[in-house]
Order: C-alpha cells, then structure tokens, then sequence
C-alpha cells in the first residue's frame, strides 16, 4: 500500500452510498437494475442524493414488485441503463463505493457499466455489512432494519426497499460507523482497510488504492 494512500484520514475521503433495486439476484442470468441512489458523503456529511427509476427492459417478477412496491408500469418510460451510464460513474469516480452488503451492488453496478460502454468499474469497497459485525458485534442482526436502529437512523415505510430511501438510510449508518472506528483510533484508510477486511495481507492490497475511475476492459489482460 503506498504510504501516501495508507495515511489520508477517514474525514478526507469521499463516499458514494449506492443502493440497487433490481429484477432479481443475478446480473449474470439476465437480471436487471430498477432503480438506481447514489448518495455523497464528504466531510462526516450527506452533500449530494441522486435516484432514478430505470428500464430494466425486462419484465419486473410479481414477488420482486411486492418487495420494492416498482411495477413494470412504473419503469416503462424511465430511461436505460445506457442512458444514465456517464452519470453514475460521474458520481462514483474518485470516491470510496459503499453499500449495505455492498458485493451484491457492486455486481449489478459494475455489470451493468459494462454491459453499457463496455468499461470495466473499478473503485474501493465498503461494506456497512461487514463494518458492523466487527464495530457493533453485540448486534444480533446486522440488516439495514437493525443497523439503522442502532445509529436512530429512521426509515420511513414508504421509503424502505427503495432505492433513495435505503441508501439515505446507508449513508447515515455509514457516518455511525466511521464515528466508531474513529473511537477506536482508526482514522486512517489504512488502518481501516485492515480492520474491514481483518487484516490480511491480501485483503489489504486490495483495499490499499485509493478510487479509480472505469477503465477499458481490454486494460484488464
């Protein structure tokens, strides 16, 4: 990890708080983004909300619907993904990508991107996840609900399974957390790369760099 990296404060990075609805779980198979949040955090702040519904060009699961409450009538007429591309990765470049659970997110971001401009996503992650269960492990449950009750983060009903609601909700649970790892001395991104991944040598290589922006996917050979 380049010392430069391993030293910038916790307060001096900023974070993109991303919450995904989407048709189903795997990108791989066909499953498709329905709606879309990206929140701004800066400076121990909520700076910037952004939300969109989009076409997912493929029909919405009865089960998914009764979930999200976003029906395919909902969508039709929303842009595509395509469309809104270059805005989501505007709003993720340079910054950490953050979300609850954030692996199934990320998958469906960076699957997305690519299918898209048929760029590779790349970035840093953090998990509120996984932060939690080492920050609050007296915690029983470490879902959004239960997180978010711990921090009196409040989520309206109406907004719960949605896109702008729950990753509103995320970045207020992201600001608890950093206030507790800053209680327990982590201040620095290397010191929480080491504690978010529990330290391994592996882990925190890939932790270590700071954001980038997307690149070609012919760079990845």
């Amino acid at each position: 990890m380049p010392p430069a990296h391993a030293g910038v404060t916790l307060d001096a990075l900023s974070y993109a708080v991303v919450d995904v609805e989407t048709t189903g779980g795997r990108p791989q198979v066909g499953d498709r983004v329905t709606e879309i949040a990206i929140v701004t955090v800066r400076d121990g702040a909520i700076v910037d909300e952004w939300a969109t519904l989009v076409d997912p060009q493929r029909p919405i699961p009865p089960m998914i619907s009764s979930i999200t409450r976003i029906t395919n009538g909902m969508v039709r007429g929303q842009p595509r993904f395509a469309d809104i591309a270059d805005e989501v990765v505007r709003r993720l470049e340079g910054r950490v990508f953050v979300a609850h659970n954030a692996s199934f997110d990320w998958r469906f971001v960076s699957h997305e991107v690519k299918h898209a401009t048929g760029h590779e996503l790349e970035g840093e992650q953090l998990c509120t996840v996984r932060l939690a269960r080492k920050l609050v492990p007296e915690l029983p449950r470490r879902n959004l609900d239960s997180v978010a009750r711990h921090y009196r983060v409040e989520i309206p009903p109406e907004v719960r399974h949605r896109a702008g609601g729950d990753a509103h909700a995320t970045a207020h649970v992201l600001l608890g957390l950093l206030r507790d790892a800053r209680a327990r001395d982590i201040t620095t991104w290397g010191a929480l790369a080491g504690f978010h991944h529990g330290g391994t040598a592996r882990r925190r290589r890939t932790l270590g760099a700071m954001p980038r922006p997307v690149r070609d996917a012919g760079d990845a050979a």
